[in-house]
């Protein structure tokens, strides 16, 4: 009888504590802070706001182009001034660690039936001397044993610098820069290989070009990523 007494007691204390929080809601419901409509669950905020697990609604519109993508490192110091003097200053000792380091990072990353370096117009090769992504590819491809697949692709528009761009004209300045070369049965799995993902401008168009051209998945692997 004691142990019942206790009970009732306790729930009569939870309801008269929880009464102020019903009064309120009753009198002033749950409101969305943001564009006025009805909350939802007792917030006041409305379900169209609320962000939850699972896909997007772009991506549930239409499949994204690059299926993953593996970054080794935060575009940060040291490791942006490592890429700096291997892409702009001709340190293909830097490219040789970088892309030792890339290698290390792919334990339990799925393996591409070839890797794709992301390449260069021929008149900033020119310019340039080396195809920074192709240099990092050669030795990536020994480590992982994964076939390079380096005339697969090609750039063969001229394009302006994407440092120099912002994220919608990067989008424009690359459209339909690139091109699949190879003829014959492409491999159903690649993999991306470029030094540095910003907007990620640059990889999409090249994966653009290998999902029109019959390549079912594509992947990026790149050195660093910008937050």
């Amino acid at each position: 009888m004691d142990a019942l007494v206790y009970k009732v007691a306790a729930n009569w204390r939870q309801w008269l504590r929880g009464l102020p929080a019903r009064i309120g809601t009753t009198l002033l419901p749950p409101r969305c802070l943001l564009c006025g409509e009805p909350g939802d669950d007792g917030r006041d905020m409305c379900a169209a706001w609320l962000a939850v697990p699972g896909t997007c609604g772009r991506c549930l519109r239409r499949e994204p182009l690059l299926h993953f993508a593996h970054a080794a490192f935060v575009y940060a110091p040291p490791v942006d001034g490592l890429l700096a003097r291997y892409k702009f200053h001709g340190d293909l000792a830097a490219g040789r660690l970088l892309a030792g380091l890339l290698a290390e990072t792919l334990d339990g990353v799925e393996r591409p039936q070839a890797l794709v370096p992301v390449p260069l117009h021929r008149s900033r090769l020119r310019q340039r001397g080396y195809d920074q992504a192709l240099e990092l590819a050669r030795p990536l491809a020994r480590a992982t044993g994964v076939p390079l697949a380096a005339g697969l692709l090609q750039r063969h528009r001229r394009t302006a610098a994407q440092s120099e761009l912002g994220a919608m004209a990067r989008r424009r300045n690359l459209r339909g820069a690139f091109r699949v070369a190879a003829r014959g049965r492409l491999p159903a799995h690649v993999a991306l290989v470029d030094d540095v993902m910003t907007t990620g401008a640059t990889l999409h168009a090249a994966a653009r070009a290998l999902r029109r051209a019959g390549v079912a998945r594509v992947d990026a692997w790149v050195c660093a990523r910008t937050p």
